[in-house]
């Protein structure tokens, strides 16, 4: 993992970036799908990002990836690559969520890559309090990854609520881009460009009831998935 992350991307693509907006995030995103991020890529991206409002939640503020302000509940972990910033789940089930701010609206844009296309793991938005038991998988909202999956289980649905339009999902071992707004009661989600959630949210499925705000977390899901995740960006809009 170390060796491809640290290839260095073509210097075309780096000063494409120097202009970009969050709209072009996922387009920027996708150029590097299965390529290494250099260094200077990263900081551009990010810069480029913060100067859209987005905040890297995956680093302190001396430019240190960490996983201060992390927690996780459950079985298993996540292991951070300090040096590239990369996080792999181990184990599972289990939820490593971001402690330090609950959002309400947001905007959350993040690359994710799994080993294989029965890799089973999600991002659950709005988890209401603390987790203490697997009791917040029935107050919240997964957007699920799972290739192997169909329909309201696929990677992109919104797990056992709501079915995506396409699949757009690239093939095992390469990255794939997320970008999921939740404002109000209205969910929408990109998978590498794709518009594939655009859903007014409601009780179904496991989920019984959803807060106005909660925490966003990572779902490392058993011992045969491993998942990967980089670039974890997040947008305040209330």
């Amino acid at each position: 993992m170390r060796e491809i992350m640290r290839r260095v991307v073509p210097l075309v693509v780096l000063v494409a970036c120097v202009t970009c907006t969050s709209q072009d995030f996922a387009d920027f995103s996708a150029k590097v799908i299965g390529e290494a991020v250099g260094e200077a890529t990263v900081a551009t991206l990010e810069s480029a990002m913060q100067q859209a409002g987005y905040e890297q939640i995956l680093k302190e503020h001396n430019g240190v990836y960490s996983k201060h302000g992390w927690n996780h509940y459950g079985p298993g972990y996540f292991e951070l690559d300090k040096e590239t910033g990369v996080l792999k789940s181990h184990g599972g089930m289990g939820l490593f969520w971001y402690s330090a701010k609950e959002y309400g609206d947001f905007v959350l844009e993040l690359d994710f890559m799994c080993d294989d296309e029965a890799t089973n793991s999600g991002i659950f938005v709005r988890v209401p309090g603390v987790p203490t038991s697997d009791d917040y998988i029935y107050h919240s909202f997964e957007i699920q990854i799972n290739d192997a999956g169909e329909g309201i289980h696929r990677t992109g649905a919104v797990y056992d609520a709501e079915a995506p339009s396409a699949e757009s999902s690239n093939l095992p071992g390469e990255w794939n881009h997320f970008k999921i707004s939740f404002v109000g009661n209205h969910i929408e989600v990109e998978l590498n460009g794709v518009k594939v959630i655009n859903w007014d949210a409601e009780p179904r499925g496991k989920v019984m009831d959803f807060a106005d705000r909660g925490y966003i977390g990572l779902q490392n899901h058993d011992e045969q998935s491993s998942v990967y995740f980089r670039n974890i960006f997040v947008k305040e809009l209330s």
